[in-house]
């Protein structure tokens, strides 16, 4: 989805570099690009785009990924769906 953005700062997202092998698993199932692979390891390109859905921490083998998955996925489409329907106040929030 390419331009999603969630909610700024607020991702629970976490990547442990140190165990991390470079597979490109969380790049191959990441819907927003949140990840890349440089150096030999997977980095954190974009973590503003996570919306937690898991899929990344599900998919790596060694464990090197964690989000806390939940309401992550819907609130972040409400909140793109109000931006685009432009129904937020002048400071971008709802409400």
């Amino acid at each position: 989805m390419k331009g999603f953005r969630y909610l700024d700062r607020v991702s629970s997202l976490a990547l442990d570099t140190g165990i991390c092998i470079a597979c490109g698993r969380c790049v191959e199932v990441c819907p927003h690009q949140v990840f890349e692979i440089a150096e030999d390891c997977a980095r954190l390109r974009d973590i503003d785009a996570c919306m937690e859905c898991g899929a990344c921490m599900r998919n790596c083998p060694v464990n090197a990924v964690a989000v806390d998955t939940g309401v992550g996925c819907a609130t972040g489409l409400i909140h793109e769906w109000l931006m685009a329907n432009k129904l937020t106040n002048s400071s971008g929030k709802c409400c």
